[in-house]
């Protein structure tokens, strides 16, 4: 049985303010709990109306808060935009508030636009020292040595599992270099899946923290009763695709009968390939899309994005989810 998670974007929508969406990645958690999921991560975006999770620490400090067992996590915060140490005082402190339950998973993307990241006051060349930072993480969540001037309090001693997220074959080549595990973000970037897995597992070295590769593969699921209602449902998040490609980062909307109305045949292009790996259906469609992708992946665990307008009926698709993966607690 391939383990199953959660990315849940903290939507808002046009009928629930960022505190409901807070409330309900909180209660979304919970549920998963009951049914079986293993982790529940958020991922840090800036100045975008419709995503409440931009403080990604204090969102997930609200949704462990709301748990016991459940894992949480960044997936991803986004490294760039910090400095190495405050994100380890941030993760370290998680990691004794909820001992034994927190993750946190590193990008190299900004996350955000250009005039946001200036705002940030960071540099758009500071990507270039990602894997540095990196370690500079895992250095500060380490045990502290004993002449050791400069300590994380209270994260030292931690040892917070890291992540290394992507999309393409930089995260894939330094995930394996550091033997840390990899996450995939084929839930909005496909086209580079398999190179990238192949390209991770082949140069993985083992590390302290891993001793073989362990990937995690992103994909959009949407559960309903039927083929046809899982198809409307998908509407919302295709129509944030197009808003995306218009500049318009409004707030969810709800489902529509015929997307067709909605998007141009270019905007369709662009989704429909960004949205490749979707499965989209009952829950005999998506047991057979869930088993049909981690045979051509070999993914060790899948991490889902279930993007439905309404808390109630999300709650639902992930519940339909859980069942076709035959999931237990």
């Amino acid at each position: 049985m391939t383990p199953l998670s959660i990315l849940d974007l903290v939507r808002v929508t046009e009928e629930t303010d960022a505190r409901g969406a807070l409330d309900n990645a909180r209660d979304l958690a919970a549920h998963a709990e009951r049914w079986g999921y293993n982790r529940i991560w958020v991922a840090e975006h800036h100045n975008m109306p419709g995503i409440a999770s931009a403080a990604t620490s204090v969102v997930l400090a609200h949704i462990a808060g709301g748990t016991s067992r459940i894992r949480v996590g960044a997936g991803g915060i986004m490294l760039p935009n910090h400095a190495p140490y405050v994100i380890a005082e941030q993760f370290g402190t998680l990691a004794r508030l909820f001992p034994g339950r927190v993750d946190l998973g590193l990008g190299r993307a900004p996350g955000t636009d250009q005039l946001t990241l200036r705002a940030l006051r960071r540099s758009p060349e500071a990507a270039e020292n990602f894997p540095q930072d990196v370690l500079e993480v895992q250095a500060f969540l380490a045990p502290a040595g004993p002449n050791q001037r400069i300590q994380a309090v209270p994260a030292a001693g931690t040892d917070v599992p890291l992540w290394i997220l992507g999309s393409s074959h930089f995260g894939a080549m330094l995930a394996a270099e550091l033997g840390l595990p990899y996450a995939f973000a084929s839930h909005f970037a496909p086209d580079e899946l398999i190179p990238a897995l192949q390209i991770y597992r082949n140069r993985f070295k083992p590390s302290e923290q891993l001793d073989r590769p362990y990937a995690m593969v992103g994909v959009n699921i949407i559960a309903a009763s039927g083929d046809a209602e899982a198809r409307r449902l998908a509407t919302t998040q295709q129509m944030s695709f197009a808003n995306i490609f218009r500049g318009a980062r409004g707030l969810s909307r709800p489902p529509i009968a015929d997307i067709e109305t909605y998007w141009s045949p270019a905007e369709k292009a662009q989704a429909m390939r960004m949205l490749a790996r979707s499965i989209i259906g009952s829950p005999d469609t998506v047991r057979a899309g869930m088993e049909a992708l981690v045979k051509e992946t070999g993914a060790d665990e899948l991490i889902v994005v279930s993007d439905v307008y309404d808390h109630p009926t999300r709650l639902r698709s992930f519940e339909l989810i859980a069942e076709a993966a035959g999931i237990r607690p």
